[in-house]
């Protein structure tokens, strides 16, 4: 049995964007096994040694050498990091010289990093709006719901509240969630507490399949995991979406990432920072 390739997300800050385009780029060999490493924060030389050190071990072990993604500003600690027995990927050399011809001008290393709180006024935003969707999951409050950018129904774990929280933190939106619960499902009319903002409202349903399959491993064996059950609430709440022409999508196949932008272009919201 061939043993994973050794994969290094190395970064000066989160480590998030090295993160997330290595792992786009990797998603497209799906014939092959990785084992991933995330050293993040490595921004002094003596960090850098030591990771240095880290992959040319992986290397020496598995006879094969790493895959090393490095997402870095700095020249000095980049070029220790090259010393390195890996594949590199170096985002910021790869591009910024791109860029750099492009706009006629030289790049200023930022004081912050890609993840860093950088811009205090869209940060509040973020955390202003984390703060809204966490005090407006799963239908607790109707206070100040006016303000809400959009309000995503669905049945029990049809993937509200991850996909409220997504949009708050990456997007600065304003999301609230409400449950459909079996009273509403069983009525004609829209729940009492989103009536009044039809227009902000956005509907999730699912596959009753991959629902019950959710459910069980949230309340074993109980007539909520059901597969008639699941199969009933779904049906209500689809029909109930039809009839007051509210648009949804089926969260089935979707990631949470693809989620929020389908609902960003369907809602046409705007990025709040």
């Amino acid at each position: 049995m061939t043993d994973p390739r050794q994969v290094f997300y190395i970064s000066d800050r989160t480590g998030l964007t090295a993160e997330n385009i290595g792992e786009a780029l990797l998603n497209q060999f799906g014939n092959v096994e990785f084992k991933r490493h995330t050293y993040p924060f490595i921004d002094t030389p003596e960090k850098a040694r030591a990771v240095v050190d880290k992959v040319n071990q992986s290397a020496e072990k598995f006879g094969v050498r790493p895959i090393a993604f490095v997402s870095v500003v700095n020249d000095e600690i980049r070029e220790i990091i090259k010393k390195a027995n890996a594949f590199h990927i170096n985002f910021f050399e790869t591009f910024l010289g791109l860029l750099e011809k492009e706009l006629n001008t030289e790049a200023v290393a930022a004081q912050q990093g890609h993840h860093g709180i950088g811009n205090t006024q869209r940060y509040d935003a973020r955390m202003e709006a984390v703060n809204f969707s966490l005090n407006h999951d799963d239908g607790v409050s109707d206070k100040n719901l006016q303000e809400a950018d959009v309000i995503l129904m669905g049945v029990s774990r049809s993937g509200k509240t991850p996909t409220c929280l997504y949009l708050a933190l990456q997007y600065g939106i304003r999301a609230a969630n409400y449950p459909l619960i079996p009273d509403d499902l069983e009525s004609t009319d829209l729940p009492r507490m989103v009536k009044p903002y039809k227009d902000k409202l956005f509907g999730l349903t699912i596959q009753p399949e991959r629902l019950q399959a959710i459910r069980q491993e949230r309340r074993p064996n109980s007539t909520y995991a059901k597969i008639d059950t699941c199969r009933s609430e779904i049906a209500d709440a689809q029909n109930m979406f039809k009839r007051h022409g509210i648009p949804f999508t089926n969260t089935t196949d979707k990631s949470v990432e693809e989620l929020a932008v389908h609902i960003l272009q369907a809602c046409k919201l705007k990025r709040r920072f």
